[in-house]
């Protein structure tokens, strides 16, 4: 019987240790079968970029520059170096270094090796040339939103206005509703439309423009329907010197004469506004005249109104009117007496005007008519508002032009956006016209890649900026932002600037605190020269 166990025992003890080694056995067995997870994959190829000597020092065009990385001398002849996604010329290896020829249009970004289809990332390399972010001017964290335009004071401050709710992280309280005054370094000015309680200062909607009146008074027009808090707004109103609402009282029908108060009201002192959006407005002899996408014009009629209950009156008005200084509608501008109403205007939205001296407007967009005369995407409109017929845009362009700026020292109107030809001559999105509408042959916009372009206008200096969301020129890489010559060719040593994104809307020529030339952008801006940016930039330009 002991012996009987004992052998028990035994069998027991061989059994468990058969079955360790069959599972040690199979676990080394699938040891073996997944030693090498990434075997038929890519090898490792030891190849590294270090630490530069001279990370803080820049490049310059056409010149060299010494990276440090190591392993690439076992693949001499198989790799390819690019600055900011542009080949650069090896010109020497060693086990530690690189040296290379900088591209002559090589704008700055970073450092790149390609290898057997591997790609190894190196530093940034910041090339030097005419364009730079000017790091004097402290609009270091910018607006939240877009900024649609600014104007210069005599006091050298600026006003903005767009869809901001929110410069600098200085909105204490709400108080910053899509117009902010600026100094000249790029501060924001507190004492503009301050309230002690700052709530509901501004607009209610979005400011597209702001223009100056006789007195230190502003017209801003936009897409809103209250100012500072005051209804009865539509799309136009006038500013006081301070940022204010220039307001007023006025005596309303009261049926309870009893309780005087409700006899009157106050409101918005300009008395005229329109049923849409409000692009532009421009000031000639003491009138007003406003271009958008609106078609009927409002004035309140507050003789025939009751506190809470405004009467308005309504005229049917189309994309263009003009108002005398109190808002009231001048029926002697675009108005026919006959039918009571505007002429027709366009077909499609107008996206850009500006006025001439002599009081005529240009107007783009994406209309084909206007007034019921074919002029495709652009129009001039007389001093009584009909159409230009003398004006010589031809066949105008084929495709929708989305902006529009003027030099008055070049006097040469820009345009650009989605067109292929103006007047049947090939430019493929932006081309520069003569006054009289007529295509300047002298600038030959070149092709673009990646995208379009949605800005173009001409410096005093006779150089071009184009921005948009293009990545290449003439077969060379530009990254939605460049600086042209005259003749539409890339301006040597003033596209050194990195990758650009978003939509400039203005330009302003200024200078910098040491006097150098400058602009300051403003717009949708999200990205200048591979750096952040809150919609507003200023940039030094060299000579």
């Amino acid at each position: 019987m002991a012996n009987h166990s004992k052998r028990n025992r035994l069998f027991s003890i061989s059994a468990l240790m058969l079955l360790l080694t069959m599972i040690t056995s199979s676990c080394k067995k699938d040891l073996v079968l997944g030693a090498d997870p990434y075997k038929g994959g890519k090898e490792p190829l030891g190849v590294k970029f270090l630490e530069n000597d001279t990370d803080n020092d820049p490049g310059i065009q056409g010149g060299e520059y010494n990276f440090r990385i190591r392993g690439l001398l076992n693949y001499k002849d198989k790799f390819e170096f690019f600055l900011n996604e542009q080949k650069a010329e090896v010109l020497s290896l060693t086990d530690s270094t690189i040296r290379v020829k900088i591209p002559e249009y090589a704008s700055s970004g970073g450092a790149t090796v390609v290898l057997e289809g591997q790609t190894f990332f190196g530093p940034n390399l910041t090339i030097e040339g005419k364009v730079n972010i000017d790091p004097t001017f402290k609009a270091t964290i910018g607006s939240d939103y877009s900024i649609y335009d600014m104007f210069k004071m005599p006091s050298n401050d600026y006003i903005l206005v767009g869809a901001f709710t929110n410069y600098e992280n200085k909105n204490v309280n709400r108080g910053i509703n899509r117009i902010a005054k600026i100094n000249a370094l790029g501060e924001f000015v507190a004492d503009f439309s301050a309230k002690k309680k700052a709530i509901n200062v501004g607009a209610d909607g979005g400011l597209l423009s702001i223009n100056p009146l006789s007195g230190g008074k502003f017209i801003v027009t936009g897409r809103f329907n209250t100012f500072d808090g005051w209804k009865g707004i539509n799309n136009i109103t006038r500013i006081n010197a301070d940022g204010k609402l220039d307001s007023s009282v006025v005596q309303l029908i009261n049926p309870t004469p009893d309780i005087p108060s409700k006899g009157q009201d106050t409101v918005a002192t300009f008395n005229g506004g329109v049923d849409g959006r409000i692009l532009n407005s421009f000031m000639k002899d003491n009138k007003i005249i406003v271009v958008g996408d609106f078609k009927n014009y409002y004035r309140n009629y507050y003789e025939g109104s009751t506190k809470g209950n405004t009467v308005t009156d309504v005229t049917k008005m189309a994309q263009v009117l003009r108002m005398n200084d109190d808002g009231s509608l001048d029926l002697s501008y675009n108005y026919n007496p006959g039918t009571k109403q505007s002429n027709a205007g366009g077909n499609g939205n107008i996206n850009g005007a500006f006025m001439q001296a002599d009081g005529k407007i240009i107007l783009v967009g994406e209309f084909s008519t206007f007034n019921g005369e074919t002029v495709n995407r652009i129009a001039r409109i007389n001093t009584d508002g009909t159409l230009d017929k003398s004006f010589n845009s031809g066949l105008g362009a084929d495709n929708a032009i989305l902006s529009m700026s003027y030099n008055s020292v070049t006097q040469k109107i820009m345009i650009a956006g989605r067109f292929s030809s103006y007047n049947g001559n090939p430019r493929s999105g932006v081309a520069m016209l003569n006054a009289d509408g007529s295509l300047n042959d002298v600038f030959k916009f070149g092709v673009l890649a990646g995208g379009f372009a949605n800005f173009a206008t001409q410096l005093s200096t006779g150089k071009i900026i184009v921005s948009g969301g293009f990545n290449n020129y003439n077969g060379i890489l530009r990254q939605g932002f460049m600086f042209l010559n005259p003749d539409g060719s890339l301006a040597a040593g003033y596209n050194n600037t990195g990758a650009f994104q978003g939509q400039i809307n203005k330009v302003t020529e200024t200078t910098t605190v040491a006097g150098t030339p400058a602009l300051i952008l403003v717009g949708s801006i999200s990205k200048f020269d591979n750096k952040k940016v809150g919609n507003i930039v200023r940039i030094s330009v060299k000579k």
